[in-house]
């Protein structure tokens, strides 16, 4: 190994060490369940604002919104930062403090848990059914996230995809299980600030290589509709494809899936102060905005990198989501405070996934240990045995993900598009309703989720193929036909009963 693949090796090492730290610190603060998933309703306004971003953004800030710039310019990422900003905005203003409130007079620590306590669901089959969606989308959502740092390790030290993801998974592992909601919390926040000092290197560093601002402008300026809101570049002839009013709406309905993504949603339960939240929204906002609008001028930028011969021309976004690697490589390579700068780039790609993984962890171990084996199936445990039985199963879940995470020729942009289409689609309709329309009933919540859910895949594997207007992105018809399903099913049954709805009015 070379003296320069030491030195980021020794930074990458030193970061991973200090999240392992914290996990090791925060374990000793979980008392019960409530403590390991929701941190005991004890999240300040930065945390709760900064980690609730972090877990959202994960290896798609860095690697695949910059991937999908390079390579079809503004219109695709541009449109989808815009609904996910303006989704984030929404989501902190009507959902968060009204879930905060709500879920705590319930007693509620996890999502299904607060669905099923909601609409007083004796049958469990809401708690059930939206577990089992939490399982089915996390995992392959968390393998994406190992997947991610095994390709930054094998390309930057030319270690073997397999033992790289791996190392990376237990690392993961190791703070998410001993730390909990805290530990993961805590963590996000440092991850989201050396996120945006990665994000800041890259871009100085990456207009240096290209030969300035004004060369990264004119070159993208040479490319069909690459610069352009309308038009969507195909770099298969250098041609640009028009961005219609009903493309525009599909793209920005990315925004739609945070009412529904449960690892953002747990943020705003576990917060500590519900005053706060305005704070934290504003937070959040403005952090959301400028990374995504970073993250887009770098794909931009690095096109202008290859261009000059630094790195290879890239003409798919499974190799242009390696942009940023390519680029610390390249800075690792001036000295000591450039291998310590690059290091902290490749710090920020991993704080990316690990902040997304650790969350996505939790929720599903949450599902699964708490809502599955405590609720549904009535297996009663002590305290003490609830933390082991939580804890081994998000050692379960994630080596499920490994499995799945061995196969390394994927998209990281197209893979959380899907799952977060699931979750935005299955539970963002119900969580509206449950919160703001209080004749929904437990009915038209279960079919709501279902239909969703089974939309998601219907569209995606059926629907969207056949082409025209009917290629829109599945998450806006899913969630569409969602909200009906739960009107119609909740105006056809029995309205909820009066102890429910005198429940909803004191929120």
């Amino acid at each position: 190994m070379t003296r320069t693949n030491t030195g980021l090796l020794g930074v990458i090492i030193a970061y991973l060490a200090m999240m392992v730290i914290i996990g090791i610190r925060y374990s000793r603060k979980n008392k019960d369940v409530s403590d390991f998933y929701l941190g005991g309703r004890k999240l300040g306004p930065l945390v709760t604002a900064m980690s609730a971003e972090a877990s959202d953004m994960s290896s798609w800030l860095l690697m695949g919104l910059p991937g999908l710039a390079y390579i079809s310019g503004i219109a695709d990422p541009g449109w989808t930062a815009i609904g996910l900003a303006v989704g984030t905005y929404l989501n902190w203003l009507f959902i968060a403090k009204r879930l905060r409130r709500y879920s705590e007079k319930l007693g509620a620590i996890t999502i299904p848990d607060f669905f099923s306590k909601r609409f007083h669901d004796k049958s469990r089959a809401l708690l059930g059914i939206s577990a089992l969606i939490i399982v089915v989308f996390f995992v392959p959502y968390t393998a994406s996230g190992f997947s991610a740092c095994g390709k930054l390790f094998g390309i930057l030290f030319n270690m073997p995809y397999v033992p790289a993801m791996i190392m990376s998974a237990v690392i993961i592992v190791a703070y998410t299980t001993l730390g909990g909601f805290l530990a993961a919390s805590t963590t996000d926040l440092i991850q989201s600030i050396v996120m945006t000092i990665a994000l800041v290197i890259v871009v100085f560093y990456g207009v240096s290589l290209a030969g300035g601002i004004d060369v990264v402008m004119e070159n993208a300026k040479t490319l069909s509709g690459y610069l352009s809101m309308t038009h969507s570049h195909d770099p298969n002839g250098n041609t640009a494809n028009p961005y219609t009013l009903l493309t525009i709406c599909s793209t920005a309905a990315w925004g739609l899936g945070y009412f529904g993504m449960p690892h953002i949603l747990l943020r705003f339960m576990g917060t500590k102060d519900e005053e706060k939240l305005k704070l934290s929204r504003r937070i959040a906002t403005c952090w959301v905005i400028i990374s995504m609008g970073i993250a887009i001028f770098i794909g931009i930028i690095g096109y202008s990198v290859s261009l000059k011969g630094h790195t290879e021309v890239f003409t798919d976004t499974v190799h242009s989501e390696t942009i940023i690697l390519q680029i610390a490589k390249l800075l690792s390579t001036h000295g000591f405070l450039a291998i310590i700068l690059a290091g902290l780039i490749l710090a920020g790609i991993l704080a990316c996934t690990m902040s997304t993984a650790d969350s996505q962890l939790l929720a599903a171990a949450s599902s699964v240990s708490e809502n599955l084996v405590h609720d549904v199936f009535g297996i009663r445990l002590s305290k003490k045995t609830s933390m082991i039985v939580a804890r081994m199963t998000v050692i379960i879940i994630s080596v499920i993900a490994v499995i799945i995470a061995l196969d390394q020729n994927s998209s990281v942009f197209n893979i959380v598009s899907f799952a977060w289409a699931g979750f935005g689609a299955s539970f963002g309709p119900v969580m509206l309703f449950a919160l703001f329309w209080k004749r929904t009933n437990r009915f038209g919540a279960l079919a709501g989720m279902l239909t969703g859910g089974i939309m998601i895949f219907i569209w995606k594997y059926l629907v969207r193929p056949l082409g025209g207007i009917l290629d829109i992105y599945e998450l806006l018809p899913s969630f569409i036909l969602a909200c009906i399903a739960i009107i119609l099913v909740s105006l056809i049954t029995p309205a909820p009963e009066k102890e429910i709805i005198d429940e909803y009015d004191t929120i």
